[in-house]
């Protein structure tokens, strides 16, 4: 009767730890998330940034 009750442990402990690392790589997963939308904004306000800097030297370069 031991070992039944001894796989029956073993295996619900090995649910919970695979429960446990699931929760972990799912929040690792939306902070990855938050960090690449971030990035794109920056990343856009950059080349927005460039794009209007290109601009007003196109015209400093005209106006020579």
């Amino acid at each position: 009767m031991f070992w039944p009750m001894f796989a029956v442990v073993v295996g619900f402990l090995g649910i919970v730890v695979l429960g446990v690392l699931a929760v972990r790589v799912f929040l690792a997963a939306q902070g990855l998330g938050r960090q690449v939308t971030e990035s794109a904004a920056r990343i856009s306000r950059a080349a927005e940034e460039l794009e209007r800097a290109s601009v007003s030297t196109a015209r400093s370069v005209d106006s020579l």
